[in-house]
């Protein structure tokens, strides 16, 4: 299946931007990712799926930029696995047919469910993060998330320009744009999209377009260390963010380390103050992935699949529907 076999008819435009690590190809990663958000949708608002299959979809890919990194570290993929393991993933979470078991009561029964991980970074990153570890421990743990960090390389030009291209051509046709950043994927578009706002070169074409919703999953960008390290952090007032975005939606899962500052709206609330984003809106779910066995809160298609995922989705789509249908004259 390729992207073209996944999108249909329509002038509404959903960008999905992964996370880091190994990745699929790109057609494998975007026909599993849209068989999630799918799913959802036909779980919970049935009526909706055919809107869902007229979107137009695309995908900001930088995953063999990702393994490059990676292997370059003497880490090792096995694709075949991956992707068996994922579908496999996908079809017990489609097997959960009713909304409401995506509660705290399933996600107990998951094997190896643990809270460590996230307790471990909630109590470490800020003592990292004063005495300049924090970088060095994400290398570790993340070496091609901590590449994009890195000035001596040109990874982080390489990674924003693949998912610019894709977004910048959307915006060129006039489409109305949903965005979904998954993880370290959401700290790329960020930066991306503060681009657009204020680069000199970009802004002049760019700077009055605008993205209708923003849904990040997973997204590490409430991290004070994280968030030093963002294009425009150095910046004053208004022109320290974004300001392309309509409505942010903030999505994360319990015991998902990755997101272990998991509310973004008090960070980013001076975007409210000045003006340059609608809305902010942070929510806490239950992952109920389980990847080799064992529970995975940070895992792409147990977000993607969730009812909160869905409901986001389906509200932008009425929302674009209603905008497309009514036209009004003075």
């Amino acid at each position: 299946m390729t992207l073209d076999d996944l999108s249909g008819p329509s002038n509404r435009s959903l960008l999905l931007v992964h996370g880091r690590d190994f990745k699929p190809g790109p057609d494998v990663y975007m026909d599993l990712s849209m068989a999630a958000l799918r799913a959802g949708i036909e779980r919970d608002y049935a009526a909706q799926v055919d809107s869902f299959d007229l979107l137009q979809k695309h995908l900001g890919w930088y995953g063999d930029l990702s393994a490059e990194i990676l292997r370059s570290r003497g880490k090792t993929y096995d694709a075949d696995l991956d992707i068996g393991d994922r579908r496999n993933s996908l079809a017990a979470l489609r097997a959960i047919t009713v909304r409401k078991r995506f509660g705290i009561r399933q996600y107990d029964r998951l094997p190896g469910k643990s809270a460590l991980p996230e307790f471990f970074t909630n109590v470490t990153a800020p003592v990292l993060g004063s005495i300049g570890l924090a970088m060095p421990l994400l290398g570790t743990v993340a070496g091609d998330f901590a590449a994009y960090f890195n000035q001596k390389t040109d990874f982080a030009a390489q990674v924003r320009n693949r998912v610019r291209e894709q977004l910048c051509a959307l915006m060129d046709r006039g489409d109305r744009i949903l965005l979904i950043s998954h993880g370290s994927g959401s700290v790329i578009t960020y930066d991306v999209l503060w681009q657009l706002s204020h680069d000199a070169e970009l802004k002049e074409k760019y700077g009055e377009c605008k993205v209708e919703c923003w849904l990040t999953l997973g997204s590490p960008l409430g991290d004070r260390n994280i968030q030093k390290r963002l294009c425009g952090a150095k910046e004053r007032s208004a022109s320290r963010f974004p300001a392309n975005v309509i409505s942010w939606h903030n999505v994360s899962a319990e015991d998902d380390y990755t997101c272990h500052d998991n509310t973004l709206a008090d960070d980013y609330n001076k975007m409210l103050k000045h003006r340059v984003v609608s809305a902010v809106h942070d929510y806490r779910i239950f992952n109920l992935a389980v990847r080799y066995g064992k529970s995975n809160p940070h895992s792409s298609i147990g977000y993607y699949i969730h009812p909160r995922t869905s409901k986001i989705l389906v509200d932008w789509m009425q929302s674009s529907d209603l905008k497309a249908t009514h036209q009004y004259t003075f």
